[in-house]
Parts: C-alpha cells; structure tokens; sequence
C-alpha cells in the first residue's frame, strides 16, 4: 500500500527530483496536489526552526505525513551570515542577482572566504519528528561563474572543486551537494521506517 507524504514545496522541479531520490511505496504530494496554497510563514531563526515550521503546519492543518526542508550558505567571515536569511538578503523581494551583489560587496577586501552550504529536513512522521542534515564545506569566489543551478550556485565553489556549482550538472550537483546529502539521509531512514 502507498504512504503519502506531502513535501512542503510549490517548486515542481525539486519535487520531481526528490520523487526520484526516495524509495518506492510512497506517494509524494506537494503543496498544490494537497490545495495549500497560502504562503507559510518561516519565521524561524535557524534553519531548523523554518523546516520544523512548514512541516508542522501542513501536518496540523491537513493531517498528513509532511516533510520540509530549509537551506542557507553560512560565511565564515560574516558570523554565519546570510544563514537563515539566504533567500532574502539583500532584501524581502530580492533575486538571485541582489543577493550575489550583496554578499561580494559585504565580502569586498576579505581574504577570508570558506563557507558552507546547510539543508535541513524535518520530517512528521506518524506524528513524530525526525531531523536531517545535510552540509557541504567550501569558499565564496570573488565573482560569478557559471549558468547552472540557482541562487548562490555561481559564487560557490564546494571544497576539492576547481569548479562552482553553477558549473556542475544537476546529477553532479547533487551528487555532492549539501541538498542531496539530506535527502538520502532521509531516503534511507524512510527506507528502513515504512
């Protein structure tokens, strides 16, 4: 019989993608297939918050299974920074570009550039909640390069690369990325779980 989980996401292409990543058995639905269209407020201060947050409401509200997820690139040299506020740094109705724009000039002069990507995952299962994690090491690079990916993927370049994300395919992405890394934890522990 199939499990249905909702993900917490209006983005069909990450659903199609984590679609392909879990096991067979389980029935995923996103936002829309369940009629959630309001925006859920992620008002968190952590990346766990947000996640727990989205999770929570479609499982209070629609009485389902749900998992989601909350991502930020954290800069060393800026105390963490964007983090949590990775979407909207430069501001609540900013793109990609402003958000780049803004992160190189706060990094203007700063020989100092690791960071890390972090995707977290709260899943309500049953009624009980399960974290997972997913990170990637590596450094801001002083400018764009690249087409692929979305958000940060051009100025990020993961640790042992010669290339940003924004030059990866998405298999390649997601092969090693902070993403991919907590969906297969979340892959094998639905495996073992239903």
């Amino acid at each position: 019989m199939l499990k249905t989980i909702v993900f917490a996401t209006h983005n069909p292409h990450k659903l199609e993608e984590v679609r392909s990543m879990l096991p067979r058995g389980i029935h995923l639905k996103s936002l829309e297939d369940i009629g959630c269209h309001e925006p859920i407020p992620e008002t968190g201060e952590t990346l766990e918050e947000n996640a727990l947050i989205k999770a929570a409401y479609v499982s209070q509200t629609y009485g389902l299974d749900c998992f989601a997820d909350d991502t930020g690139l954290e800069v060393e040299a800026l105390n963490g920074a964007p983090g949590v506020f990775s979407a909207r740094y430069a501001g609540p109705d900013a793109d990609a570009r402003a958000n780049m724009a803004k992160l190189l000039g706060a990094l203007q002069g700063e020989g100092h550039r690791k960071a890390r990507f972090r995707t977290v995952i709260a899943l309500i299962l049953d009624g009980r909640t399960h974290m997972f994690e997913g990170v990637v090491q590596g450094e801001i690079l002083s400018r764009a390069e690249g087409t692929e990916g979305f958000g940060y993927d051009p100025l990020f370049r993961p640790e042992g690369s010669d290339r940003s994300f924004a030059r990866y395919t998405m298999e390649e992405k997601n092969a090693v990325s902070h993403r991919g890394r907590a969906f297969r934890k979340l892959e094998a522990f639905l495996r073992k779980a239903l």
